[in-house]
């Protein structure tokens, strides 16, 4: 096993493929679906939306504790890679502002397009296929609804996205239990 496989096996073991950001995501997104049924105006509710978005990075943190996740892992170059293409997903922004201006209607399937697409590169760092699966299945899913169901509906659109994030938590548990399993039977 080369270095650099060593190191990214590393860093998906001890960061437990990112499960605290997935599980925390689809909380968020459950509490964003929890807006869009609301009866304010889409304006307010694309506010409201950013606003609960802010909490998925202070939940990440508590639910580490949960899972044992290590945020910092010594000696590894592959650790920062990460929140390098979390980041990633901020140089979307501009184009989601200008949905919150232009038609705020949309901002929830925008959001949601580019949350799942954010996370295909995941899918390599933590070798885990259903993370580059279901970001297809989350941005194409989510605009697929959007075109088809009516405004008052939308907010389908963020409980699909809570869903498929929930299924990507089971997917990455069951993959970590495999790792674990594999890991025991080699002893």
């Amino acid at each position: 096993m080369s270095e650099f496989t060593k190191q990214k096996t590393e860093l998906s073991l001890k960061a437990k493929k990112g499960i605290d950001f997935i599980v925390s995501a689809s909380l968020v997104w459950l509490l964003i679906t929890f807006i869009w049924t609301l009866s304010l105006s889409a304006y307010d509710k694309s506010v409201l939306t950013f606003i609960v978005g802010s909490l998925m990075l202070p939940m990440a943190l508590l639910l580490s504790k949960l899972f044992k996740t290590q945020w910092k892992i010594k000696n590894n170059p592959l650790q920062p890679l990460g929140l390098w293409l979390n980041f990633a997903q901020l140089f979307y922004f501009p184009f989601l502002v200008f949905i919150l201006i232009k038609s705020p209607e949309y901002f929830v399937m925008t959001y949601a397009i580019i949350t799942g697409a954010h996370l295909f590169p995941y899918g390599w760092l933590y070798n885990n296929l259903a993370y580059s699966v279901l970001a297809g299945v989350i941005s194409i899913g989510t605009f697929m609804l959007a075109l088809f169901i009516d405004a008052d509906k939308i907010f389908v659109v963020p409980l699909f996205t809570a869903l498929m994030l929930l299924i990507l938590a089971i997917a990455i548990l069951l993959s970590l239990k495999k790792i674990k399993s594999n890991q025991h039977n080699l002893k």
